[in-house]
């Protein structure tokens, strides 16, 4: 299958071309079908092709000196979306010149040329952020929203549900991705208003592709026993960040103490290969390449201080959607939503 060609926000990110054209290399190298149009300064794009020649062939430059900047505010980007790189690669995607755009820039600012640009899909209210996040399980999870929303109402969390199900569909297989609403609690009375009414929304439709399971604590998100996992883009934020720091307290917590004396550090040659495992597996480098959901367009985030590596797996995620044809499966989930009957009990915050 011939792919689309993935627009990259050369620019974007702590470090900026080198970075992205080295992650693109890297993912092309382990999918050789994968094209690319490259959004920023030639010159500098061109230098760093220099150490990846197996990109020349694949790719197309599209040049641009102007760049969103990481602490600039959303509505000062989209005065320059038609000049900055971030802009263009959006706009690719608007014109089918790509098929999906990857960025390592403001994330504020990509949500807001994104949905200006693409606009939600028909039957989604607001686009939600999505990321991959590991377990115990077979499977890694997926958690929205995770920023996108601060404040969402029911009818918000139950079409995040239904898109949060299709993108799980494609990375973990199953036909009815388990689906659980972030809570306080797991008894039904538990959580607020809307939180309540989504789940009962979710309980009482049909015909979706999932399987509801009521409510999550936040400390069992990555037990292995959810496949989706949906909340407000407050809350998502912050249980990020909370699992992000528990993952890097833990590794040098385990630095430390195999340091203190030569006891341990015997234990540590011992350990090294349980302890590699444990750092693979929460290095955030392997689960990078956040999603905007929602859109009538693929918009993958990487994390900006995202190495090579974390790169090349935010654009081997585009283009798994792409093949994937996620935005139909979306589609598809909506159709069997019952949208006048969620807006009557629903109703706005």
């Amino acid at each position: 299958m011939n792919l689309p060609r993935i627009a990259v926000d050369a620019m974007g990110g702590d470090e900026g071309v080198r970075v992205m054209i080295s992650g693109a290399a890297l993912a092309r190298r382990q999918h050789d079908r994968f094209k690319f149009l490259l959004v920023g300064d030639q010159a500098r794009i061109e230098r760093a092709l220099d150490a990846h020649p197996n990109m020349r062939e694949a790719s197309e430059i599209l040049h641009c000196e102007d760049v969103v900047g990481g602490d600039e505010k959303p509505t000062q980007a989209l005065r320059r979306a038609k000049s900055t790189s971030m802009g263009l690669a959006i706009n690719a995607v608007k014109r089918g010149d790509a098929g999906a755009a990857v960025s390592a820039g403001n994330t504020g600012a990509l949500m807001a040329m994104s949905k200006l640009a693409l606009r939600t899909m028909p039957g989604i209210d607001r686009p939600a952020l999505a990321a991959l996040m590991p377990t115990l399980g077979e499977n890694d999870v997926v958690v929205l929203d995770l920023g996108a929303n601060t404040e969402c109402d029911a009818r918000n969390l139950v079409q995040f549900a239904i898109m949060g199900a299709a993108y799980a569909r494609i990375v973990t297989g199953r036909d009815l991705p388990r689906v659980r609403l972030l809570n306080i609690g797991t008894e039904e009375t538990k959580g607020t208003d809307q939180l309540q009414l989504a789940a009962q929304n979710l309980r009482q439709a049909t015909g979706l592709s999932l399987r509801f399971e009521g409510y999550v604590e936040a400390d069992k998100i990555n037990r292995g026993d959810v496949d989706v996992v949906v909340t407000d883009g407050f809350s998502g934020n912050i249980a990020l960040k909370a699992i992000e720091g528990a993952a890097r307290f833990v590794t040098d917590l385990l630095k430390d103490a195999f340091r203190s004396s030569t006891r341990s550090k015997i234990g540590f040659l011992i350990s090294r290969p349980a302890t590699e495992l444990l750092r693979h597996h929460l290095d955030p480098n392997n689960h990078n390449g956040a999603v905007f959901l929602g859109l009538n367009g693929v918009i993958v985030k990487s994390h900006g201080s995202a190495n090579a590596a974390g790169v090349a797996n935010a654009v081997a995620v585009a283009a798994r959607l792409l093949e994937e044809d996620l935005t139909d499966r979306i589609a598809a989930g909506l159709g069997h939503l019952g949208e006048d009957r969620l807006r009557e009990r629903g109703g706005k915050a």
